[in-house]
């Protein structure tokens, strides 16, 4: 048997290094699509040189986040190797693009992080997690949370509880991390943040959350994507001396620092779940969140764009010691290996 994996974005990189594996040792050949979503040498290239990934068949190199112009190239793609199999990974527009062009070749698609919802229609996540699972021949869910989901919405696919590739990932390389890299300061005595999202960088949002963030009395490690770092240039967005704005970090450099964080600040989706794996809290600038269980279990709260709240949160965090296991055991790109073998 033989897969196509779309991926394009960070998040992406680090769920596929798991899976790859997992393929490899099920005797599954992999063909490996980088979109070039992300370009930036910190947000790509080193990942494969981290973790170990195989080099992609496929480099596009498109420079972009437009799903109009990344769907035809991957699915040129597509249609030349004719893979039994098309892997998505997410919520992305490369993982969008992935699952439009295998629709268009008649591709039996696989979507992992199947059934996951925010509520928020607003975002273009939420969005592109609608559309991909109703194109999805195998939908794997990282809990029943999800499968229950699915049902209600109707989805023609086969759904799966595999548990979540992040966990299998964090399990393997977080000691790895801390060990070869030192945190950015004393264990416990910083927070690291981060801010990305579509909705918070634009301007008004973006100032506010950092109003949020340099009112914390402690560091606060943040290592800013790109088109954050260009808002806060272009609107000259002051940081209090507080914030220590630094370039994307390396995987292994991020996880050594995020793990060892007294509190996480952010509004990435998977770094909530990190937090989790971490035992860190974690404070989520959005007013929403598909990771629903962390905020129930109390080791998530959700504080949107409030600098009073952000404030408030991170000093008030910590994280609950009798918090049960969340999304998986370590074993999901095992069992997503076996479920494309049954395609």
């Amino acid at each position: 048997m033989r897969v196509l994996t779309v991926v394009g974005n960070r998040p992406q990189f680090v769920k596929s290094a798991p899976l790859s594996m997992a393929l490899r040792e099920a005797g599954i050949a992999e063909v490996v699509v980088h979109t070039g979503q992300h370009w930036d040498a910190e947000l790509s290239q080193v990942f494969f040189e981290e973790l170990g990934l195989p080099e992609p068949a496929h480099r596009l190199d498109l420079r972009t986040a437009d799903v109009d112009a990344l769907t035809p190239a991957v699915r040129g793609v597509v249609e030349a190797e004719r893979p039994d199999a098309v892997v998505v990974l997410g919520d992305t527009n490369s993982t969008l693009a992935g699952a439009r062009a295998a629709a268009a070749v008649g591709t039996p698609l696989a979507h992992v992080e199947a059934g996951l919802r925010s509520g928020d229609l607003s975002m273009p996540e939420e969005r592109a997690r609608i559309e991909v699972d109703r194109l999805a021949s195998l939908l794997l869910c990282p809990d029943e949370r999800s499968v229950a989901t699915l049902a209600a919405e109707g989805v023609a696919g086969r759904s799966l509880v595999v548990g979540d590739v992040m966990a299998d990932a964090t399990l393997r390389f977080a000691p790895i991390a801390r060990e070869r890299v030192a945190p950015p300061h004393e264990r416990g005595a910083y927070v690291v943040a981060t801010v990305h999202r579509e909705a918070n960088v634009r301007p008004a949002r973006l100032r506010r959350i950092v109003d949020g963030l340099s009112r914390i009395e402690a560091p606060v490690v943040f290592p800013a994507h790109p088109r954050t770092a260009s808002v806060l240039r272009a609107e000259g967005i002051a940081l209090a001396p507080n914030v220590e704005l630094r370039e994307p970090l390396g995987y292994l450099a991020f996880a050594s620092a995020a793990s060892q964080a007294r509190v996480i600040a952010t509004d990435s989706g998977g770094l909530q779940k990190e937090a989790y794996w971490y035992r860190v809290p974690c404070v989520t600038m959005r007013p929403s969140t598909e990771w629903v269980d962390t905020v129930e279990q109390g080791a998530n709260v959700l504080v949107d764009d409030d600098p009073d709240a952000i404030e408030e949160a991170v000093r008030l965090a910590a994280f609950p010691q009798n918090a049960p296991p969340l999304y998986g055991d370590g074993h999901a790109a095992e069992r997503i290996a076996r479920a494309l073998g049954g395609l």
